[in-house]
């Protein structure tokens, strides 16, 4: 990343999709950072912090000198960079617009307790400077999964979120954590998780299995008995998710380096074509074509 006119804080997380994509950190850091599943923010030099005003000006300004029109896409990161107030968002879309003028689409990880003080009507001043899609961490829709993990959300705050979001016109792509309720929640975390997307109708939903590479002691600390799933065990809970859903045009993807088995579509016109690779998978795993062990970047 050395050629590029960023100051960027290792580690540097975005979504698989914003691969092309200019990485532009607003803030370092989550605003929230509790969840006892989630470990991309953990490190001491990760410690939340917005950066200045001036910095991310003159990076989007050095970035249009040397880049100019190839840049298309712009990321902004880090965790939640929609915790900053609407002038402050505005005025990196304002810049983005005039030094990077190739840019077609700008994105953000979104937090929906940093919408709660941001109206629909805001969102959608930003929605026509050029925020077009938001990556909303859903995790589940299951109130007792979300308190157990300490998201700090609700299946309520979620879905006012996403449907504020709509309104505004900014796409949602919207992710659950397969297992995350693991063996006693598994069932109650699938079933809540399919209404919160029904409820929402994102544009975008995807799927990833949690993982701890650091290890279970900061989730077990307020979930002492969460066992997880087995390979078998996610399928199921995939399945009756996926059962669930009721969506009339929602982009499917769970094709992450932490699913086993990959499942892309548009739902709801794949969903039966999408269970029928589900259930022949479960019926008969030695057949199906799992991602090996050794091929899932956690």
């Amino acid at each position: 990343m050395n050629f590029i006119p960023v100051r960027y804080v290792e580690p540097v997380y975005r979504p698989p999709s914003e691969a092309d994509s200019l990485i532009l950190p607003l803030t370092d850091g989550c605003s929230w950072n509790k969840c006892t599943f989630c470990e991309m923010y953990t490190a001491p030099q990760k410690r939340f912090r917005p950066r200045s005003e001036e910095e991310v000006l003159e990076s989007i300004k050095r970035c249009g000198e040397e880049m100019g029109a190839g840049v298309k896409r712009v990321f902004l990161s880090d965790g939640d960079a929609m915790t900053l107030s609407i002038r402050r968002l505005a005025t990196v879309l304002e810049a983005i617009r005039r030094d990077l003028p190739g840019v077609r689409r700008v994105s953000s990880y979104c937090l929906p307790r940093n919408l709660r003080k941001k109206s629909a009507a805001e969102l959608r001043e930003l929605a026509e400077l050029g925020l077009s899609l938001v990556y909303v961490g859903a995790e589940s829709g299951d109130d007792e999964v979300l308190a157990r993990v300490n998201k700090g959300e609700t299946f309520d705050s979620t879905r006012e979120a996403l449907e504020k979001l709509g309104k505004a016109g900014i796409k949602r792509s919207v992710m659950i954590l397969n297992g995350l309720g693991g063996e006693a929640l598994s069932r109650q975390h699938a079933l809540n998780s399919a209404a919160l997307a029904n409820a929402a109708q994102p544009e975008f939903l995807a799927t990833l299995v949690v993982s701890f590479p650091q290890g279970e002691a900061r989730l077990r600390e307020n979930f002492p008995g969460w066992e997880p799933l087995s390979v078998p065990g996610l399928m199921r809970e995939m399945e009756l998710f996926l059962s669930k859903l009721e969506l009339k045009r929602t982009v499917f993807r769970s094709d992450h380096a932490s699913n086993w088995l990959i499942l892309k579509g548009t739902l709801g016109a794949d969903k039966p074509r999408l269970l029928q690779q589900l259930r022949s998978a479960i019926a008969a795993p030695e057949a199906a074509p799992l991602r090996p062990a050794w091929a899932r970047g956690l």
